[in-house]
């Protein structure tokens, strides 16, 4: 097996994992409310602090990096990672399991800039989408593995234990790393200097743009999609089954629409095709008969699955080898101020109109806005820019 396909293996699982961690909160939930007599807000505020610290983490990770090389930099955030779920195997109180959160929360964010970054310098100018896109569905993927796991062992032995085996699933990602992951021919190892006059500002904060608003149009069917359907009288537990088959049809096709735009060569209408049949997707589940829901929901997720790949590969086009940690960390640095600002905003909006749907007409929206932003990214990113020059 080809060494590049080895290292998508190794970062697959290492943000696999890192997923699982993101996801251990919520999964872990009644278990944690027990051990830590603490409430319902307490959770979402831990479950919050993982991606927080994003806008100035990504940005820092990034420039770290630069200076000191990609993989020392991800070996000490693996490291993070390992501390703070070490932390919560022994925590009694709020203020640890807040400490251990942030500790694993910067270390997290760290590795989802930089094994980014290094997926574009292993693939860079081949299968990169395909890769990208193998990638980016670790995430999912960790979710639902955190769902499927971490519960029945809390139930089975206790929290301690659950905490425990989330330890050792980080270690190993850290020492399969450590062990396994090289610096590929080309690739800058460390001490770049950052030019922030060389930075591709434009397009790059518009690639950024399209990346965030796509998320959070994508975050308001599993946010508010069950409300939406419940309010058009679908029974709660049929309205949250009907937004888990968009979910799982959008995981399905993210794989397949990076092998699509790398086969076929045209990832701008792949990406078009995604972000129109997203768009689509929100009209059609807030006035379809409620027969064709479920149909509109798999195919709307199947469509904007497609995206994901093609999208994330758009830094690689336009960051010259020695800029793409900084510039990948601002990139998600972005991503994730709108993905901070658009659920806040969805929910106060639908509260001050009294309408849960108005989140799926802003979701429309986005996707709309998406689209002008890769046009905008088209238009700014000039040949010498693509070649990396």
């Amino acid at each position: 097996m080809p060494m590049r396909w080895v290292v998508l293996f190794v970062l697959f699982f290492a943000r696999t994992v890192m997923a699982i961690q993101f996801q251990s909160v919520a999964a872990l939930s009644p278990f944690i409310m027990d051990s830590l007599a603490i409430t319902l807000t307490e959770i979402g505020i831990l479950i919050g602090l993982f991606s927080g610290p994003g806008i100035i983490v990504a940005v820092a990770g990034g420039a770290v990096a630069s200076w000191f090389g990609d993989k020392r930099t991800v070996i000490a955030s693996l490291v993070l990672m390992v501390v703070g779920a070490a932390i919560f195997t022994t925590t009694t109180t709020l203020a640890w399991a807040v400490t251990g959160r942030i500790i694993s929360a910067v270390g997290g964010l760290v590795l989802n800039v930089l094994m980014t970054k290094m997926v574009i310098d292993w693939f860079a100018g081949k299968n990169v989408s395909t890769a990208l896109a193998i990638f980016i569905s670790s995430w999912p993927i960790g979710i639902a593995l955190g769902l499927l796991i971490l519960p029945p062992i809390a139930a089975n032995a206790d929290l301690r234990t659950a905490w425990m085996a989330l330890t050792f699933l980080t270690v190993a990602a850290l020492l399969l790393f450590a062990f396994v992951y090289k610096v590929p021919p080309g690739a800058v190892a460390g001490n770049a200097r950052i030019s922030f006059s060389a930075l591709p500002w434009t397009p790059l904060a518009f690639a950024a743009v399209l990346w965030g608003l796509y998320n959070c149009a994508f975050a308001m069917i599993f946010s508010f999609g069950t409300l939406v359907l419940a309010e058009r009288g679908m029974p709660v537990i049929a309205a949250s089954s009907a937004i888990s088959f968009y979910i799982i049809a959008g995981a399905i096709s993210i794989p397949v629409g990076g092998w699509l735009a790398d086969r076929t060569g045209q990832p701008d209408r792949i990406i078009l095709v995604s972000l129109v049949g997203g768009m689509l997707v929100f009209p059609a589940v807030l006035y379809l008969p409620n027969s064709f829901l479920l149909a509109a929901l798999v195919l709307g997720g199947l469509l904007a699955g497609l995206a994901p790949g093609p999208v994330v590969a758009m830094p690689g086009l336009i960051l010259a080898p020695d800029m793409r940690a900084f510039g990948t960390g601002v990139f998600y640095s972005i991503y994730y101020v709108l993905m901070m600002i658009a659920p806040a905003f969805a929910g106060a909006l639908a509260d001050y109109v009294g309408d849960v749907s108005v989140a799926f007409v802003l979701g429309a929206g986005m996707m709309l806005l998406a689209i002008f932003a890769h046009w905008a990214f088209r238009q700014t990113a000039s040949p010498p820019q693509v070649a990396g020059s």
